[in-house]
């Protein structure tokens, strides 16, 4: 990416046009530009916000960024020579202009708030709830992979795909507890059924691309099945024939779910497989070792293939760099990295 030599630092920031906003900003010194733009209300498409899933890639149309640290594949060598950029981790360094870039599902769904009872909270594993809720008022209209904003008790947010199939007013989440997590623990201990949520969205650009004819590894790390079967759900069942090899990654046995639900996938759909593999203990049931390292033991050849990836950020890049190597197009990855707030771990 072209850099222009860094001008003095205005003491206001700098401006920043976005053409698809019709609208121009300030960016303070040191803001980026997606903290720049989310300030000033600007609805900028974003995900993780920390250089992880790739949401707010944008064009550098003109003008000078410095680029914080992100994840390889959130960002490729290429990409970044094309005039590509990171929203969320780039900070202006003169005027600039910013192109950003919508999923074309995403494009296609209006965003809107939605209440919500929860309808059923029933447990999956030792520490991960199902969560169904189900949707008052106007239809709720999302494509598989893609996630809400969830506002459970008292204005507590967080971020949950979604494990549903697109269509019908109830929305399934799968919630993992984490240790001191302020919105997980409030779930888990506090949420029953009757009590009223909101949901807003749909958000996130890792959705299932029906228009694809090629095969799919689809890859899911503990509570990341949830966007991950609702991916393989709905190309299932809108028949969609070409391979579809699912792996899902736990730590110990005790970690897997829904397994007979992809055993009956599997039975109904020859075009169907998966693999379970446990990465901490011998397992007589399922596949021991790292999931990264089973698809590239498996998989040698992914061109022309689509990979839908949710997980904790390690198991995302660990599975990024082996898919690439592999062959697979950057733009055929598609990845929905949980991750965790540091300062309340949810």
């Amino acid at each position: 990416m072209k850099r222009l030599q860094r001008q003095s630092r205005h003491p206001e920031g700098f401006l920043v046009t976005l053409p698809l906003a019709r609208s121009s900003i300030r960016a303070a010194p040191d803001q980026t530009l997606l903290a720049a733009a989310l300030a000033a209300g600007v609805d900028y498409p974003h995900g993780c916000k920390s250089g992880r899933c790739g949401s707010c890639k944008s064009r550098l149309a003109s003008g000078s960024v410095t680029m914080l640290p992100h994840s390889r594949f959130s960002l490729t060598d290429e990409e970044k020579a094309a005039g590509l950029i990171l929203a969320c981790r780039a900070v202006p360094q003169s005027d600039v202009t910013v192109m950003w870039s919508r999923g074309d599902a995403e494009a296609g769904h209006r965003r809107k708030q939605v209440e919500g009872i929860v309808t059923s909270v029933s447990s999956a594993t030792h520490d991960i709830l199902k969560v169904h809720v189900t949707l008052g008022g106007e239809d709720f209209r999302f494509s598989a992979g893609q996630y809400v904003k969830l506002t459970v008790g008292k204005r507590l947010v967080r971020d949950y795909s979604i494990a549903s199939v697109p269509g019908g007013r109830e929305l399934e989440f799968h919630v993992r507890k984490v240790p001191n997590g302020l919105v997980s623990s409030h779930i888990h201990e506090e949420l029953w059924v009757g009590d009223k949520v909101m949901v807003e969205g749909p958000f996130g650009d890792a959705h299932l691309r029906s228009l694809h004819t090629g095969p799919i590894l689809a890859v899911a790390g503990g509570s990341g099945l949830a966007p991950i079967r609702s991916i393989v759900e709905t190309a299932l069942s809108s028949g969609m024939r070409q391979p579809i090899r699912l792996y899902f990654g736990v730590r110990e046995e005790r970690d897997a779910y829904d397994v007979d639900l992809l055993d009956r996938l599997a039975g109904d759909h020859p075009n169907f497989s998966y693999q379970v593999v446990t990465s901490r203990s011998d397992s007589a049931r399922f596949r021991v070792g790292h999931v990264s390292a089973a698809i590239d033991a498996d998989l040698c050849l992914l061109e022309g293939w689509k990979a839908y990836v949710a997980g904790p950020p390690a198991m995302v890049e660990a599975v990024a760099e082996g898919v690439f190597a592999a062959g697979l197009g950057t733009d055929d990855f598609h990845a929905d990295v949980f991750f965790t707030p540091e300062a309340i771990a949810d």
